[in-house]
C-alpha cells in the first residue's frame, strides 16, 4: 500500500486512533466498505487512522489483500472500469490519510487494549502478537470482544511494544477501562495498569473536559502515587460510518479525535511524540471553537509539583533563585513547567 510522504514541517494533525470495521462482530454498519471508512476520513480532514477490530487484523488484513488484487489486475491490463476507478479512489486516499493495523485486545477481567503498528509490519508479525496473548487461532478472523482466557494487561503492553508497537489503554476512565473508574477497589492494580512502562497513552472520554476530576489531570504527575505523567488521548472508538441520530454517544468516523503536533504524517513521528516528555503536543479537537490554550489551562489550574509560576526572572527580590530551586525540584522528582512572566493567580 502506498504510504504518505513525509513532510519536514511539525504541524497540527487530526488522528483517529480507533476505529473499528466490519471485521468487528459488533459493527452496525454491514455495508459499509473499506473504502467508505477512508473517505469519511478523507472528509474529517483526518491525517492518521488506525483499524482497531476486537482481537483481529482482519479488517486491515482484507483492506491491503484487496488494493493488491487491483494492483494485481492492473499489471495483467484486466482491470474492469469500476475496478480502475476503485483503485484509483483507494491511491488517492491514500495520499491523504494513513492508516496504520492495530486491534483492539481483550485483556483478562474485560480490560481493553489497543496496540497500533506501523503499515511496514506484516499483518502475520501483529497475528502472531495476539496469538502470544492467548487469542485462539480458530479465533483470529472471529472480530469479537470475547476472548476468553486471554492475557493480563501487563503481558499485553509488553507484548505489543516488544513488537515495536505503541500500547494505548482505550477509553481508561470508562467501561472496560484500566483507570477502574467507579470501582471501590483496585489500588496497586490501578497504579501498574496505568503507570507500566510500556504503556505509551491513555485513551480518554473526557479530554476536552475542563473539570480539575477529569482524567487527563489525574495523570498530570501531581500525585505522589501516580508519579509518571500520562499522554492522555481520544478516539471515536466509532463501530460505525456516521454517528447514529437517534443515539449521538453512537460515534462515528472522526466525531471524537485529538490533534497531535507532529513532525510528519507517519507511526515514527506518532511513537516518538507519545514517548516524549512534551505533553503540549496533543490537545482535543474542538472544531470550529478556539483551541484548548496550555497556558490559560494551567493557569486555572493552579501550583502543583509539576507546575509552577513566576512573574519574574530577576536576581533582585529573590526571584532567580525561587526558579532555580523549582528547575531543581522538578528535575529531582517527575520533571514538571515553570511559568515565567505569568502568575498562576488568573486576576492578576
Amino acid at each position: 500500500m502506498p504510504r504518505r510522504r513525509p513532510s519536514s514541517t511539525r504541524q497540527w494533525r487530526k488522528v483517529d486512533l480507533h476505529l473499528h470495521t466490519t471485521s468487528s462482530n459488533d459493527y452496525q454498519d454491514p455495508e459499509a466498505t473499506y473504502l467508505d471508512i477512508l473517505r469519511q476520513a478523507h472528509n474529517r480532514q483526518l491525517a492518521i487512522i488506525a483499524f482497531t477490530d476486537h482481537n483481529t487484523v482482519a479488517g486491515y488484513r482484507a483492506l491491503r489483500q484487496e488494493v493488491t488484487e487491483l494492483e494485481l489486475l492492473e499489471r495483467l491490463d484486466r482491470l474492469k472500469p469500476a475496478e480502475k476507478q476503485r483503485l484509483q479512489e483507494y491511491r488517492k486516499l491514500q495520499r491523504s490519510v494513513l492508516v496504520m493495523p492495530g486491534f483492539e485486545f481483550t485483556a483478562t477481567f474485560g480490560f481493553h487494549i489497543l496496540g497500533l503498528f506501523s503499515p511496514d509490519t506484516p499483518v502475520r508479525a501483529i497475528e502472531h502478537v495476539l496469538l502470544n496473548l492467548n487469542i485462539p487461532a480458530a479465533s483470529l478472523d472471529e472480530g469479537s470482544s470475547n476472548a476468553g482466557a486471554s492475557a493480563d494487561v501487563l503481558t499485553a503492553y509488553r507484548e505489543i511494544a516488544a513488537a515495536g508497537g505503541i500500547a494505548i489503554a482505550a477509553h481508561a476512565n470508562s467501561t472496560h477501562g484500566v483507570a477502574m473508574r467507579g470501582f471501590r477497589f483496585g489500588g496497586q492494580t490501578k497504579v501498574a495498569y496505568t503507570q507500566d512502562v510500556n504503556l505509551h497513552a491513555l485513551e480518554v472520554t473526557d479530554l476536552d473536559s475542563r473539570s480539575p476530576r477529569s482524567t487527563a489531570r489525574f495523570f498530570n504527575g501531581s500525585k505522589p502515587e501516580y508519579p509518571r505523567r500520562m499522554h492522555c488521548i481520544q478516539g471515536s472508538d466509532a463501530h460505525r460510518l456516521l454517528r447514529d441520530p437517534e443515539n449521538k454517544r453512537l460515534l462515528g468516523v472522526g466525531d471524537r479525535i485529538t490533534e497531535m503536533h507532529l513532525d510528519e504524517v507517519s507511526f515514527a513521528a506518532l511513537k516518538s511524540m507519545l514517548l516524549s516528555h512534551d505533553f503540549s503536543r496533543t490537545r482535543p479537537y474542538q472544531g470550529a471553537q478556539k483551541q484548548l490554550d496550555y497556558v490559560q489551562a494551567a493557569r486555572e489550574e493552579g501550583e502543583t509539583i509539576v507546575q509552577s509560576f513566576h512573574q519574574k526572572l530577576t536576581k533582585r527580590g529573590g526571584h532567580l533563585f525561587a526558579v532555580i530551586a523549582d528547575v531543581c525540584a522538578m528535575a529531582n522528582t517527575n520533571g514538571g513547567v515553570v511559568f515565567i512572566g505569568t502568575p498562576s493567580d488568573q486576576k492578576k
